[in-house]
């Protein structure tokens, strides 16, 4: 283990895999209905790659962001819910702990 290093609890890994999910399908929700849009206004070959390319980033992005690794959770967590994608509300009954190093890397994530 890594030193300060905590360990997740069986109902927090629960949880936590719970918020992981929702914040992955609010993601993926927002990429399908920007991806419905620019299909919908797709006229020509440019417009056919350029949604191509986007789902490439997206895909690249998505990718990079969502490790659910418990090292690294908790600076997952505070990027999503920097981004959005995730609420605060989504890791009720996490340690307090936690959950403040999370609120914390969230506001360093803002400050960047």
């Amino acid at each position: 283990m890594i030193p300060n290093e905590k360990e997740w609890s069986k109902s927090e890994k629960k949880i936590a895999r719970q918020a992981y999910k929702a914040a992955y399908n609010r993601e993926c929700k927002a990429i399908m209905e920007e991806v419905r849009k620019m299909a919908a206004e797709t006229r020509d070959s440019t417009d056919l790659w350029r949604l191509h390319d986007y789902l490439t980033e997206k895909r690249k992005e998505t990718d990079e962001k969502y490790d659910y690794r418990y090292s690294v959770l908790r600076f997952v967590f505070a990027r999503l819910i920097y981004e959005g994608w995730m609420h605060q509300e989504d890791l009720e009954g996490i340690s307090e702990d936690k959950l403040q190093e999370i609120l914390e890397s969230a506001e360093f994530y803002a400050g960047l």
